[in-house]
């Protein structure tokens, strides 16, 4: 059964937005938990000095595909999925070396403002997001277990909430999943639009 206040040991931040990142990131470190991340976000994480593991690390794959290809992974969707209290969960995740994660932090690559600027096709193309909108709908299905940021504002809420009750309530990580599933949805919407 979830718990109502929930630990955050681990975070996987992937951010194109990193406004606000590194206070973030450094409030995570500061409450214990360990940080995974990718590309550009891995890079400006490490640079603050703080300790951060590459999604790559977790996976066993590089990113790939001038970076099509990096969360789209069992390690990571296992991670945002599994049921911590479900046996069968458990147990995929013991056998496939798969953790946890308690906070998911994605803001997803600039669509609607690369196309509001009158970027050509091809550009616009590349900034449809994929890995970002499948972590983020997860974690949205996850509530149970985790909570989803999609913006700096959400990190704050939870950063806020890990502070004061030593961990996420489940009241929050709800909350979080209708906005995050409201987020995606009109990307989505904007996608089909263009």
């Amino acid at each position: 059964m979830t718990q109502d206040i929930l630990p955050i040991k681990r975070a996987l931040i992937s951010v194109s937005d990193k406004t606000g990142l590194i206070d973030h990131a450094k409030a995570l470190s500061a409450l214990g938990a360990k940080l995974v991340s990718t590309g550009g976000t891995h890079k400006a994480i490490g640079d603050a000095g703080l300790a951060v593991e590459d999604v790559s690390t977790v996976t066993g794959f590089p990113e790939m595909m001038d970076g099509r290809v990096k969360t789209l992974h069992p390690k990571v969707h296992g991670g945002l999925l599994a049921l911590r209290d479900d046996k069968d969960h458990a147990k995929a995740m013991k056998e496939h070396g798969i953790e946890g994660f308690d906070v998911l932090y994605v803001n997803l690559y600039p669509f609607e403002a690369t196309v509001a600027r009158g970027a050509d096709f091809d550009t616009c193309i590349e900034n449809i997001d994929i890995g970002g909108p499948a972590m983020i709908r997860a974690a949205a299905k996850n509530y149970g277990w985790i909570a989803v940021a999609t913006d700096a504002d959400d990190m704050a809420a939870i950063l806020e909430e890990a502070k004061a009750h030593g961990g996420t309530t489940l009241a929050l990580r709800k909350k979080l999943s209708a906005k995050a599933s409201a987020r995606t949805g009109a990307y989505d919407a904007a996608i089909s639009s263009w």
